[in-house]
């Protein structure tokens, strides 16, 4: 009898995270990764002695749940990955087009190692398919809505959607309103109440939002058409900029990584210390409106490499917003490690830390999935 027929919820899950240049595998038993690697300078579909080595080493695993940035406005919930799927995440790599086709070569790569196991799309955007229809819809002509998709799609779900249930775990409120600050190379914003996902800051693309290492973040669409149409910028470079030298790079000089700006700003390098202000600005504004999308706040979540371990970043923020009730125990704040609740005794607004975990979110999601099948 087959996994799938069997009724059995799977054991061992197969974790697939496709990046630009690497692939990260891990097999998870209950929660708990028992093998892990990353591949390094991966080459797509057609590298399969990595892959073939790793699987080697692990032995049976019960099915593959893989991380799929973008999936288009076909997919809010996880699916069986056939061919079908593989052909619609192919027909929209345009809106993905440094992770989508990633992502199908590592479908294609693991599918030649293990053709038989059951193999899950786990999406990025799913968490956010349930925005209101004015959280999600751009003012443009309404024909152009239609006719393209246009709408905000939202990005790094799985990781906001892991880190709110974690929290949620940590305060004992899983009806909290709560913001949740995925902060690393990317960074986005989730307003989240009663586990569901009211808005985000990133929209049709991860390029929108926050101030982040090498992506600009919100940017005025008029400047930008001024620089095509009269600073003689062609698209190509115009695009290559906003992804890859804007950002924190772009504004203090440096790789763009909040360690080398702090180190920076703490030499007295003026670039630095703009950069630095620039990034708490928009964090910080943007998290004041997005809990405008949820009535208030009773939980800010930190995750991601800055929200876990940047405690600078995380006091100036409970500076800033002190008026929502967020206060941090400074103690609490500067030895934060793993999983930790931060906040002072007494503040109206709980803070936690949390490790970002979205192989955990992957080999859930991947589990409920087959459970749904099968019951």
């Amino acid at each position: 009898m087959s996994e799938r027929a069997s009724g059995r919820v799977p054991q061992r899950v197969l974790v697939v995270n496709t990046g630009s240049s690497s692939l990260k595998l891990s097999v998870l038993r209950d929660g708990r990764v028992e093998n892990g690697a990353t591949v390094q300078r991966w080459e797509g579909s057609g590298h399969l002695e990595p892959v073939q080595a790793f699987l080697d080493g692990v032995g049976h695993v019960d099915a593959v749940g893989h991380r799929v940035v973008h999936g288009g406005p076909r997919y809010s919930e996880p699916a069986w990955i056939d061919g079908d799927v593989i052909d619609y995440l192919d027909s929209i790599r345009d809106l993905a087009p440094l992770h989508n086709p990633r992502a199908v070569a590592g479908i294609h790569a693991v599918a030649e190692v293990l053709p038989d196991t059951p193999a899950v799309a786990c999406f990025d955007t799913a968490f956010h398919a349930t925005l209101p229809a004015e959280a999600h819809t751009y003012a443009l002509p309404r024909e152009w809505n239609a006719r393209w998709g246009l709408r905000r799609y939202g990005f790094h779900g799985l990781s906001h959607a892991y880190a709110t249930r974690r929290a949620s775990e940590l305060v004992g409120a899983p009806g909290a309103r709560m913001v949740s600050c995925h902060l690393g190379a990317g960074a986005s914003l989730a307003a989240v109440r009663d586990g569901i996902s009211r808005d985000t800051t990133m929209g049709f693309t991860p390029l929108a939002g926050l101030v982040m290492v090498t992506r600009s973040g919100d940017v005025d669409p008029g400047l930008l058409m001024w620089l095509l149409q009269h600073g003689g910028m062609p698209v190509d470079e115009l695009n290559e900029a906003l992804e890859k030298r804007s950002g924190l790079k772009g504004l203090s000089g440096t790789s763009g990584d909040l360690r080398d700006v702090l180190a920076g700003r703490a030499d007295g390098d003026q670039d630095c210390a703009l950069a630095f202000d620039v990034f708490v600005h928009q964090l910080c504004r943007e998290i004041a409106a997005m809990t405008a999308a949820i009535g208030g706040l009773d939980v800010l979540v930190m995750t991601g490499g800055v929200g876990e371990h940047a405690p600078l970043v995380r006091g100036r923020v409970a500076d800033r917003l002190a008026y929502l009730g967020i206060r941090l125990d400074p103690e609490r704040n500067e030895s934060a490690s793993g999983d930790a609740d931060v906040s002072a005794e007494g503040a109206a607004v709980r803070t936690v830390v949390v490790t970002a975990r979205e192989d955990l979110e992957i080999a859930r999601q991947v589990a409920e999935h087959l459970g749904t099948a099968r019951g």
